[in-house]
């Protein structure tokens, strides 16, 4: 029988907070599962088992009412600690708040203006949910105090979040960490300007450390919701902040003037002195990207896109996938059925907020080049691939600065630094580090599909620059009758076949990772791949990550910064012999699978 001592603890609890919560709604929601005391004694537990952490991605979970949801009350107290800081930390200029499409976002953007100009801040909305690269660079365009994105990104469609960027006066090192970078050099960081902008170099960033830790404090000291003041709805901005985004955005391939490669008239590809045209086939996964998207890419001079019709218009259930991230299996099939279906040169998808993207491309067989009417011939390129091509292009194209990437992507971007002569720096693990690897970042990337191609313009990952620079690179290479699959192979073979992929435990308790991490750090493995390991990387107290090195082979291990999961990222490096790509190739995937095996065995599942 259950005891009746916490049901009437959670009964109280629920009772304090709706009569403190000002959304009617999220009211009736916990006044019915009080009702249903006490078969409902576990689902209220969940809901009280503690406030959602504000972390360095703001906050982010399921939308419902109670502490541990995403929720008007939440919301509100979020941005009363927020404005509260600002204050605090003497920030002048206005907050800027943008929103998606998803359940609740509206609403919660609405809710952050009424708080920001309750306190005296001046609140700014963008015109409509748009994504979150836009607000990114609104930052940085208005010189705003601080922005807030109402998104949950890439989350399933019961989610919600809450994340903050940070103006010009906010990012320097007492504020933000922004004066260095984790693993960089020790002159690398953000307190420099940008190149004739005179913001600092990191204005517009995601928030950081300490500032994360001071922001969650200064919302748990907000206290009742009934003296929050509330004021008027703010201003909503015109289409000027999207059209500052979209020529900030085209100059990423404007700027070098007809970038897109010289046409070889031996071979016939093009007619002289005209670019390569593209076909796009395009997804935003039902997301805010695709309008952005498609007037970038046409006054980018790429032409009109297709864009899968079942998905282009935001929807907030995202009904014909299965799970809103283009890295899923299954999320981009519809994509690369039209690709196939038009003959398209690539295949691209945004996520549902457009800060990353995928893309597919038709590729050769073993031994014959596969049909690109056929889906089953297109490749979804991995998140390094997409990284080291975009690296590379932008150094073949002459774009002087630091490059980087975080710890738990490929090492290929190292390797062609050094070939390179650029300067390279290596992070921990989100962009909130990435960008703050130096006032001279040029580039940096994520294996999780995030690229950061213009810092200047958006100081975080953007899907749409990304997807811009992708299609000047691959319009380039078509004019000169290659493509994207061609420049990866010539690139195995300067630099040998780097091969990644991914291992991840989902938990139902968190001290279970913490226990697996215990006993990698007390039994790691003495070889990865037969070969002894030549370095074991241990970054506590800095970071809970643990890296096994050996001569071919690289495992780092790290708890998911965002969900119940411990994650094995791993990497092997295969020679390529006698020119051979695709004998390197499946030598590298044999390697990988063995590799995979090996680490799961050793993490104890």
């Amino acid at each position: 029988m259950l005891d009746t001592a916490p049901v009437d603890v959670l009964r109280a609890r629920a009772q304090a907070w709706i009569a403190d919560d000002p959304d009617p709604a999220t009211r009736d929601e916990l006044s019915r599962l009080l009702d249903a005391l006490p078969q409902s004694a576990a689902e209220l537990a969940d809901r009280f088992a503690g406030p959602l952490h504000f972390g360095t991605a703001g906050l982010r979970g399921v939308i419902r009412a109670g502490p541990n949801g995403m929720n008007l009350a939440v919301v509100t107290a979020a941005a009363a600690g927020l404005v509260r800081w600002l204050a605090a930390r003497g920030a002048t200029g206005p907050l800027v708040i943008g929103y998606d499409a998803r359940h609740g976002s509206a609403d919660f953007a609405a809710q952050t203006a009424r708080v920001a100009t309750g306190a005296g801040r001046p609140a700014l909305l963008l015109p409509r949910p748009l994504p979150t690269p836009v607000l990114a660079h609104a930052v940085r365009a208005l010189d705003a105090a601080a922005g807030v994105m109402v998104t949950a990104s890439h989350n399933p469609p019961t989610d919600n979040g809450y994340k903050v960027y940070l103006g010009a006066g906010l990012v320097g090192p007492a504020s933000s960490g922004c004066s260095g970078s984790s693993a960089g050099p020790a002159s690398s960081g953000c307190s420099g300007s940008s190149a004739g902008s005179g913001l600092s170099a990191c204005a517009g960033a995601q928030l950081g450390a300490p500032a994360d830790a001071e922001i969650e404090a200064a919302i748990r000291a907000v206290g009742p919701l009934s003296t929050v003041r509330l004021g008027p709805p703010g201003s909503v901005l015109g289409e000027e902040v999207v059209a500052s985004y979209l020529d900030g955005a085209v100059a990423v391939v404007a700027r070098t003037g007809s970038a897109r490669g010289v046409p070889d008239r031996a071979r016939g590809c093009v007619q002289p002195g005209r670019p390569a045209q593209l076909l796009l086939a395009y997804t935003p996964l039902h997301g805010v990207g695709a309008e952005v998207f498609t007037a970038a890419v046409q006054a980018s001079g790429f032409g009109v896109p297709l864009v899968v019709a079942e998905q282009a218009v935001p929807d907030p259930d995202f009904p014909t996938i299965a799970f809103p991230n283009p890295e899923e299996p299954g999320a981009m099939d519809r994509v690369v059925a039209l690709a196939a279906a038009s003959g398209a040169d690539l295949a691209l998808a945004n996520d549902p907020d457009a800060d990353r993207c995928a893309v597919a491309i038709p590729v050769p067989s073993r031994g014959g080049r596969a049909d690109p009417a056929d889906p089953a011939g297109w490749r979804i390129l991995r998140g390094d691939e997409v990284g080291v091509l975009l690296a590379d292009h932008l150094i073949r194209r002459g774009t002087p600065g630091r490059y980087a990437t975080t710890i738990v992507s490929s090492a290929m971007l190292a390797a062609l630094c050094a070939a390179r002569g650029a300067p390279y720096s290596e992070t921990l693990t989100g962009f909130k580090w990435i960008v703050r690897a130096g006032a001279d970042l040029v580039y940096g990337y994520e294996e999780a599909l995030g690229y950061c191609v213009a810092p200047q313009h958006v100081r975080d990952k953007d899907g749409i620059t990304a997807a811009l620079l992708l299609c000047e690179l691959a319009a380039g290479l078509k004019a000169q009758c290659g493509t994207l699959a061609d420049r990866l192979d010539e690139l195995a073979a300067e630099f040998g076949v780097y091969a990644t992929d991914q291992l991840s435990v989902r938990v139902e308790r968190p001290a279970e990772i913490a226990g697996m991490m215990r006993t990698l750090r007390r039994r790691p493995p003495a070889s990865l791949l037969d070969e002894p390991l030549t370095r074991i990387e241990d970054r506590l107290p800095e970071a809970d990550v643990l890296i096994l090195r050996a001569e071919s082979a690289r495992v780092v291990v790290r708890p998911s910064g965002t969900e119940p999961k411990l994650k094995a990222y791993l990497e092997v490096i295969e020679p390529v012999a006698d020119g051979d790509v695709p004998a390197a190739r499946e030598r590298a995937a044999a390697a990988l699978a063995a590799l995979r095996t090996e680490t799961a065995t050793a993490l104890g599942f």
